[in-house]
């Protein structure tokens, strides 16, 4: 399943999300209300999530993520092989609320790591802004396809297919599509 149609039962990235919401909420010691109320979410919003039959946005998953104090990445993957293989345009993914906007997981960093890895794909329209992430984290992008904005907000820069970025990302920033089907690689360096 890409993310863009409902999860169906807790299968797929509906049970990873939940399951991944779950194990990080108890391991933070918190009870549902009081993630909800950490994240700006209704309590049934958050059990619907931790029960595997939500569909949240990429918006939902930083808010969660922050509030937990762990990467989107971390509720994004499953438990991994020794060898990994996605094929393109498989793997769990998030869509934006906002903007046609997609965020495709490749790898998220394992115990002692700091980045996390996607595969971005996007329309021309309503640019993709992000809140800042935790202290210290940055941004790396290579265009693969088409032409993107993308960077810290009022300083953002503009990329061609091959054109390479990194900017801060513990402030407020934004990735806008210039031309259809922009995909870019996404590296998240967390501080």
């Amino acid at each position: 399943m890409d993310g863009s149609e409902g999860i169906k039962g807790a299968t797929g990235i509906g049970a990873v999300v939940g399951a991944a919401v779950r194990r990080e909420r108890q391991r933070a010691g918190l009870s549902a209300s009081e993630l909800a109320r950490a994240a700006g979410l209704a309590k049934s919003t958050l059990s619907q999530l931790e029960s595997g039959n939500g569909n949240p946005a990429i918006e939902t998953l930083w808010t969660l993520a922050n509030a937990l104090g762990v990467s989107v990445a971390a509720l994004l993957e499953a438990p991994r092989g020794e060898v990994e293989v996605i094929r393109a345009g498989e793997g769990p993914s998030t869509r934006s609320d906002h903007a046609d906007y997609l965020a495709r997981l490749l790898s998220a960093a394992g115990p002692g790591a700091r980045r996390d890895l996607y595969v971005i794909e996007a329309e021309p329209g309503t640019p993709h802004l992000s809140a800042a992430h935790g202290p210290g984290t940055r941004e790396h992008v290579v265009v693969m396809r088409g032409r993107a904005r993308l960077g810290q907000q009022g300083r953002e820069v503009e990329l061609a297919a091959g054109d390479y970025a990194a900017y801060p990302a513990d402030v407020a920033h934004a990735f806008e599509a210039l031309e259809p089907d922009t995909r870019a690689v996404l590296i998240i360096e967390h501080g």
